[in-house]
């Protein structure tokens, strides 16, 4: 049997257990335990044999209208839910800083300004805004001008201490990878650095720059050096005031482009804000770091968009810097003052259980990122279920694309689905609603993981390791499948 469950298998094989009962009240509460052998296989314990998935499969699914769980398999098992974590983040930051929430970037001066001269410090302010980019500095920049200042007699700083510093969200992940970049209380480019290069003869023209829509600044706090080498492709030397990177020449071809994580993101922020305030005629000093709480007179401010926009943008592109800032913000708006993401996750667990009874949720992050958050599926089915019944997430999710055994998308599928997708490597996850052709509307959770086989992979070959994607593919095809049986099964 080929990895897939066709639609034709699975709707022959729900027939007989379709529950005729109006409003679910039939309908099984209970795990969908493992059978003995020679026993006969439930609809979905067929479908989980079939895919041929190494490792465990856990999942639950309930009416929304009724709260009513349908089906369960594994129980009270948890499994890392990856980044299906970042709907129940959504919901924890929504709730606690609300849904009109705008994060403020600010430029303070420490001292009087005379004729257009500050005397005395002048203080680039992080309000732990997720979303900055160069585009905001630069307007930032362009404003202070227009506010009327020329010279700065003090020093430049920038304040990061409105959220803790973390050199990277999963320690556990290569150095080189984007998706793990340091946190602090200022965040730029999603804490980034675009590298690029371009094969001149027999060397390389390379550049490290903070590019956005509309700016290409270069920057110093961040270097790379070309070696003679075939592996390993990159390594990080950190330095007081720089990240600096080594690349392998042999695996440069003839040019390229990625962005690398930025581990020291205020000397990122100041760098890049100095060259937009240069360019403005405004020169300043060396970028200062500091986390000591600031004070003056504000002389630009930058908002953020509303939280609910960027939440929508965070679920939609799965940023896991996003996740980790905007969790923060609500651990620290609720009188907490994490060190770790650790501590902050420890807040939104407990937030979940006070709002929603939610069990069986014990995450290490808020992205989903670290293998050690353990989700047990019907907790989240829980949160997903009272969420809905307030509609506060299924319109911030992204829609699910149901496809068919050649992976093309099905139109005008009977099945509406709005989920989030979790991937790690050896790690699996689906959560949301989806919408049955007969109008019923459920929540789901749907988390697979081969741990075991994922703790054999080293460190600097987890960005893609051998057999992870057709590890990944097969269960999306199981999810799938999953999903369209209960579309059938409970579909009127």
């Amino acid at each position: 049997m080929t990895d897939r469950i066709s639609r034709r298998f699975f709707l022959a094989g729900a027939g007989s257990l379709l529950i005729p009962t109006a409003g679910f009240a039939g309908a099984p509460t209970v795990s969908l335990r493992p059978v003995a052998r020679g026993a006969e296989l439930s609809g979905a314990e067929r479908i989980i044999q079939a895919a041929r998935l190494k490792g465990e499969v856990v999942f639950a699914v309930a009416d929304v209208k009724t709260g009513v769980q349908l089906e369960e398999f594994g129980g009270a098992s948890g499994l890392p839910p990856a980044s299906v974590a970042k709907a129940l983040t959504a919901l924890y930051a929504l709730d606690v800083l609300g849904p009109d929430h705008r994060f403020e970037t600010k430029l303070i001066a420490d001292g009087p300004i005379e004729n257009g001269i500050l005397k005395g410090d002048l203080i680039l302010v992080g309000g732990g805004d997720p979303v900055l980019d160069t585009d905001a500095l630069a307007t930032m920049a362009a404003n202070l001008r227009k506010a009327g200042l020329t010279e700065v007699r003090g020093a430049f700083k920038v304040y990061s201490g409105a959220l803790p510093y973390v050199f990277s969200i999963d320690p556990g992940q290569p150095d080189h990878v984007g998706y793990s970049p340091a946190i602090s209380g200022i965040s730029l480019n999603f804490n980034r650095v675009h590298f690029e290069w371009k094969r001149q003869g027999a060397s390389y023209d390379v550049t490290m720059d903070a590019r956005s829509a509309s700016y290409t600044p270069s920057v110093d706090m961040a270097t790379m050096r070309i070696e003679n080498r075939n592996l390993p492709v990159y390594s990080y030397q950190p330095s007081a005031r720089q990240d600096r990177w080594t690349v392998a020449k042999g695996a440069l071809g003839s040019g390229g482009a990625r962005w690398l994580p930025v581990r020291k993101p205020g000397l990122y922020a100041g760098d890049v804000f100095r060259t937009l305030a240069r360019v403005n005629g405004i020169v300043l000093g060396r970028v200062q770091v500091t986390r000591e709480v600031p004070s003056g007179t504000v002389l630009v401010r930058h908002q953020s968009d509303e939280l609910t926009s960027i939440v929508k943008g965070m679920l939609k592109y799965s940023t896991n810097l996003t996740a980790e800032m905007v969790g923060l913000a609500a651990t620290v708006a609720r009188g907490r003052q994490p060190q770790t993401l650790a501590e902050s996750a420890d807040e939104m667990n407990r937030w979940s259980a006070q709002t929603y009874g939610a069990s069986g949720i014990a995450m290490v992050d808020h992205s989903g990122l670290g293998d050690a958050s353990r989700m047990v599926p019907s907790g989240l089915v829980k949160v997903l279920v009272a969420a809905q019944q307030h509609e506060t997430l299924r319109h911030l999710l992204k829609p699910f694309t149901l496809t068919d055994t050649k992976g093309q998308r099905i139109q005008g599928h009977p099945i509406k689905v709005d989920a989030k997708t979790g991937t790690l490597n050896f790690v699996s996850g689906l959560g949301g609603y989806l919408t049955t052709a007969g109008g019923s509307e459920l929540a789901f959770a749907i988390f697979t993981a081969d741990l075991p086989h994922r703790a054999t992979i080293a460190r600097e070959s987890r960005e893609r390791p051998e057999g992870a994607r057709s590890w990944n593919r097969r269960s999306r095809k199981l999810q799938q499948a999953l999903i369209e049986r209960w579309g059938a099964l409970y579909g009127s």
